[in-house]
């Protein structure tokens, strides 16, 4: 067991790492009376060709399949788990990105026996033809109510201009078709590599025992897993550049929606090098785009924009992305207007004052986080999986500087990377 400290944001970490390669940390939280875990897996919608467990030859899957196998964790050949966890006054929940699936709980009471529940299903899936086939019937009614979202295809429209290969372009829950695709056989191959214990971790918080926690686990988790070191994915070459830069389509919306996408090459980046970075974008975004900023209220005030608008930055290892989203009558010219900002001197447009101001609110947000247990834990796995640990996220941010922006914006905000993406109204 290995604990972690830091004396800045009087927090502790325990850690330990099981014979199974299945990571666990916890973080005390004394006098609280919610628990909280999550215990997530290093598998997301993009991961759709790579070599299975056991085998020497790549294979692609149907889209939307580590969405699916989310859903279908939740079978169970007797009672509900939603039920049962509701019978030991928990909330249950599960969500699949881009990146990562995750499987979490909240409690006040029964704790343990609530977290030998959540061990024991995600650790032991019952797929069967029979649930297969009715599972897709249940995923086509939802793809299909987020395909008439205008929300929905504004921004995955967006996403489809900005990349050729990449398969973050790909709704997460795949399409009607690609999911006719999927099988038990491949069900079980998908989970057997990507749920394997060394691909996972397990993080937990609140006023509990470390060793009973430990104690909990060693009692339910499954021992027949084989060890993998790290899962062979296969990305196809992205080129440089966006697809097309202007894509529009009408739905049912009574204003039009707009997303300005600039897509982002400097990629490829691990560690605390691309938490920063990523930091260092939403800085330069919050300090041109939020609702203090200059160019927001004179938008505002003109009526060309309203508080849907904002902006924000996101990516991984592999791909990354600015996107500036409201709506407007006038989408163009917002367009026009954010190319313009651009154009000025990086200098003239991103005060230092605001800069400060901005690092400040970020510092004060992230050690308010530390109040709430859902916050610590869903912040801990996000930057898990980019190999950096909660407590050090302050380093990061404290030692981003002024210039640093400078140079970001510089090297990431250019006309060769935008695609403006529009959903207007049907006429």
């Amino acid at each position: 067991m290995k604990i972690y400290e830091n004396d800045k944001i009087k927090e502790k970490l325990f850690f330990k790492e099981l014979a199974s390669g299945l990571k666990i940390y916890f973080m005390p939280k004394e006098g609280y009376t919610k628990q909280y875990a999550i215990f997530s897996t290093n598998y997301g919608s993009i991961d759709n060709i790579f070599v299975p467990i056991g085998e020497k030859k790549a294979i692609e899957v149907p889209e939307g399949i580590a969405h699916f196998l989310e859903h279908k964790l939740f079978e169970e050949p007797e009672e509900n788990i939603f039920d049962k966890f509701s019978k030991l006054g928990a909330n249950v929940n599960a969500y699949t990105n881009f990146t990562q699936t995750a499987y979490l709980f909240s409690s006040t009471e029964n704790f343990y026996e609530n977290l030998e529940l959540l061990v024991h299903f995600v650790q032991h899936p019952y797929f069967t033809d029979e649930n297969v086939e009715k599972e897709k019937g249940i995923i086509a009614q939802e793809i299909n109510m987020y395909r008439d979202n205008p929300n929905w295809r504004v921004f995955f429209n967006c996403l489809r201009a900005m990349y050729g290969e990449h398969p973050v372009k790909i709704d997460i829950a795949g399409t009607v078709e690609s999911i006719q695709d999927i099988s038990k056989e491949l069900l079980y191959k998908c989970y057997n590599t990507f749920y394997n214990p060394n691909n996972m971790v397990l993080f937990i918080a609140g006023d509990l025992s470390f060793d009973e926690i430990l104690r909990v686990i060693d009692k339910t988790e499954r021992k027949d897993s084989k060890k993998i070191e790290e899962v062979n994915r296969v990305f196809k070459e992205e080129p440089k550049g966006v697809r097309e830069n202007f894509i529009e389509e009408s739905m049912m919306t009574s204003t039009p929606l707009f997303y300005i996408g600039f897509k982002d090459e400097d990629i490829n980046l691990s560690g605390k090098e691309r938490v920063k970075k990523d930091l260092m974008t939403n800085f330069i975004l919050d300090m041109l785009f939020g609702s203090s900023s200059i160019f927001y209220n004179e938008l505002y005030e003109e009526g060309i924009i309203d508080s849907s608008f904002g902006a924000y930055f996101t990516g991984k290892k592999s791909y990354g992305h600015s996107l500036i989203v409201g709506e407007s009558k006038k989408p163009k010219e917002v367009y026009e207007r954010v190319m313009n900002l651009f154009e000025k001197d990086p200098q003239s447009i991103l005060n230092e004052d605001d800069f400060n101001r901005i690092k400040r609110k970020n510092i004060g947000g992230f050690l308010m986080s530390f109040n709430s247990v859902e916050s610590i834990a869903n912040n801990f796995i996000d930057l898990y999986f980019e190999e950096v640990l909660l407590i050090d996220y302050l380093e990061i941010l404290e030692s981003i500087e002024y210039k640093n922006l400078i140079e970001r914006l510089k090297k990431h905000f250019v006309k060769e990377n935008v695609v403006l993406s529009i959903i207007n109204p049907l006429s």
